[in-house]
């Protein structure tokens, strides 16, 4: 029997609803944050894509059960209807406005599982179609992609492996797309990794002896294997994984040609990948046959075809050396014919860091870019014009309200995903928070006139009502050259302006990250507990230009130093209840090498907490995996700048150092190796400094298992307690 497209669809919408209302809704939580604990209940929500029939979105849901990290896919109905004016959208249901304009509007839409309990899942991605959806997951013993025929649904049986997928633990920067469909929906384009032979005398996976013979034999918790990914192919219907490219390189991020005749992947093909991170975009037929379409001396990333098949968008930097991890060089948008011919960059003017690029139609493209403690979707003409942004002054309304009812605004908020239904009116999924509220799906209208407003709905509400959360208020700071620094300050809970409250002083990582107006479950636990917290972008953030992403370049611990100790005595000097005697620090990464060099140069700090910290810039080149950040931020070989290297190693300067200090470590970190903490704790000890070193077994550059996240929290606010209460 043969179904009208209409008919066919309504019958995938009964099936799939049927499905739906088979399986539990996810129960809401309480939300309030008054103990360690509570950081647990927070739902990260994120990679919602919307289906090509505008209907529906899937996303993924991070989520805590007892001590296990679990992630799963939801599906919500997006259940909107786009007005003749292409600037204005309505939503079904309706969507209450409240009173208080700092509060989000109630979602309504019909949100469920897309899969049973025992699913560990995530980066879901439509078929062309819109029929099927496939996923990364996990599932009894095998590792696949799967496939989810959404008009075909039953709970016994609701996905099919088409291709078991091998790992590798080797660190891929930017991976970008682990695959792709093909634009006719029946097959996928994958990275699977394969055992390589490349040096018979190297041996990292004997432990007795392992033998080492290449630059980058860490992981970031092990020993890297010997495996290498590459680009396969299998058809959906009836799988057959056949592999495309080989070699002895790490093929990653993949597009798949509108003309379903070639998929573009990243790849270094230097003569020692491990010595210099030099990605570049190549193409493979379905034939296997490969062509290297850049060749240039910066890094290229994420490629993506445009929809006429005619060219390729990427992000690229253009500086000779560069670094796999915490890249000073902000990526700019680019596009290229798909010959790799014409290249040229579309984001030069904006001057800020542009990454996850999407072709809203074959002439104008949308990507995020981070600015001034905001992540923020733009939108630019591949033939020429000015960069703008995508969603400009984002609301929501009451549908059917009259003119005159108030529109309730979207500000200082961030985007952390999206993705596209093109169409007459476009229509954006995105998951998007800000400071008070973590992240949710919401749906999105693209005006088409540069000064129509953009509406907003709210689809799912995974994380519940909150309590006792405060806001930050922004804090404008000036360097002593001059240059404006932005900070945020969050004030204790239920504060009195009558008593006086200590300070926690919060540094951020990188060098290069960002702090902004997002949400932080710590920042609140602090809050809860009596503190305030300050939180700054010094020089060396992203967010603010070039020029000021360089400002850490051979000097960690100069200007942004400078500028953090202004940011502490601007929030003295401008709130007469924060005790200044009564100050600790701390910061992880980046900012905890930061909270290593506070303590040297200041007794300001009464106590600090320094988690996966660096110490000595000298030690840290050979016991890393990412080498080449002495490379890109300071210019060279430690033997050929050793002192510049010792100048800036908090370790040279620990004889000055009478702050009570705690360090906390994964003992399996490889980006910061624990023998980082090891020498500033040692180095405390034996000089009669009261400190501490908390090893996390199992754990690398940042605590995964929550029983870990809790306890670290726990003696971090017993630390602070102890000394500043």
């Amino acid at each position: 029997m043969i179904l009208t497209a209409t008919l066919k669809f309504a019958v995938t919408i009964i099936v799939v609803l049927t499905y739906l209302a088979a399986t539990s809704a996810q129960p809401r939580r309480p939300m309030a944050f008054r103990s360690p604990s509570d950081i647990l209940n927070v739902a990260n929500v994120s990679d919602a894509q919307i289906s090509p029939n505008g209907q529906w979105v899937v996303y993924t849901v991070a989520t805590v059960d007892s001590d296990r990290n679990i992630s799963t896919l939801y599906l919500a109905r997006a259940n909107i209807e786009l007005t003749p004016n292409p600037n204005i959208i309505q939503q079904r249901p309706t969507i209450r406005v409240p009173a208080d304009s700092t509060s989000w509007p109630e979602a309504q839409s019909t949100t469920r599982p897309l899969l049973a309990s025992d699913w560990n899942a995530s980066t879901p991605r439509w078929s062309p179609d819109g029929n099927q959806i496939a996923f990364l997951g996990t599932h009894g013993n095998r590792s696949c992609i799967w496939v989810f025929n959404i008009g075909r649904p039953t709970p016994a049986a609701p996905a099919q492996c088409v291709a078991v997928i091998e790992d590798t633990n080797f660190f891929i920067t930017y991976a970008g797309e682990p695959f792709a469909w093909s634009p006719d929906s029946k097959r996928i384009a994958y990275i699977s990794a394969t055992e390589e032979t490349v040096d018979s005398r190297e041996s990292t996976d004997s432990p007795d002896p392992r033998v080492i013979n290449r630059l980058q034999y860490k992981s970031r918790t092990s020993f890297s294997d010997n495996r290498r990914t590459h680009v396969w192919l299998t058809t959906v219907d009836r799988p057959e994984p056949r592999q495309l490219t080989s070699g002895n390189f790490y093929d990653h991020a993949l597009s798949f040609s509108p003309r379903g005749n070639e998929i573009v992947f990243l790849s270094n093909h230097e003569a020692d990948p491990d010595a210099n991170n030099n990605s570049d975009i190549f193409g493979v037929d379905l034939n296997g046959q490969v062509r290297q379409i850049t060749e240039t001396r910066g890094c290229e990333y994420e490629p993506v075809w445009s929809p006429d098949g005619e060219s390729i968008a990427f992000t690229a930097t253009r500086r000779d050396v560069t670094t796999i991890d915490s890249v000073a060089e902000d990526t700019h948008l680019w596009v290229m014919d798909a010959s790799g011919n014409n290249r040229r960059e579309l984001t030069a003017e904006q001057d800020r860091r542009a990454r996850n690029p999407r072709w809203l139609d074959s002439r104008n493209l949308l990507f995020l870019a981070a600015d001034h403690g905001q992540t923020l979707l733009y939108r630019v003409v591949v033939g020429g014009g000015r960069v703008r942004p995508a969603l400009e002054s984002p609301y929501f309304a009451v549908p059917g309200a009259p003119e005159s009812y108030p529109k309730q605004s979207l500000d200082q908020f961030q985007v952390s995903s999206y993705s596209i239904r093109s169409a007459t009116v476009p229509v954006i999924a995105l998951t998007f928070s800000d400071s008070t509220h973590p992240g949710e799906v919401w749906l999105a209208g693209v005006p088409m006139s540069p000064t129509a407003r953009a509406p907003f709905a709210r689809l799912t509400s995974h994380n519940a009502s909150f309590s006792r959360l405060v806001r930050p208020e922004e804090l404008k700071v000036k360097s002593s050259d001059g240059t404006p620094i932005q900070g945020w300050l969050i004030k204790p809970a239920g504060l009195r302006e009558d008593r006086k409250y200590p300070l926690i002083l919060s540094i951020h990582g990188g060098p290069h990250g960002m702090y902004g107006w997002s949400f932080n479950p710590t920042f609140q636990v602090y809050a809860a507990k009596g503190y305030a917290v300050l939180y700054l972008n010094p020089r060396g953030s992203n967010g603010y230009g070039q020029r000021f992403s360089d400002g850490t370049l051979n000097e960690w611990g100069g200007g942004d130093y400078r500028e953090l100790m202004a940011g502490v005595d601007e929030a003295l000097r401008k709130y007469s209840w924060i005790d200044g005697d009564r100050m600790g620090v701390t910061g992880g990464s980046y900012g905890g090498f930061m909270t290593n060099w506070m303590i040297t140069q200041t007794t300001r700090f009464k106590a600090a907490v320094a988690v996966a910290s660096l110490s000595n810039l000298i030690s840290f080149y050979s016991t890393s995996l990412y080498q080449d950040l002495i490379h890109a931020e300071f210019g060279g070989f430690p033997w050929d700048n050793y002192e510049a290297l010792w100048q800036w190693s908090p370790l040279r300067y620990v004889k000055q150092v009478q702050t009570p200090t705690m360090f906390i470590h994964g003992e399996q970190d490889n980006d910061v190796h624990i023998t980082q903490a090891e020498e500033m704790y040692m180095a405390l000890k034996r000089r009669g400094v009261e400190t501490v070193l908390v090893r996390y077994p199992r754990e690398g550059h940042g605590l995964r298992e929550p029983k870990h996240r809790v306890d670290a929290l726990e003696r971090t606010l017993a630390w602070f307690d102890r000394f500043l209460k």
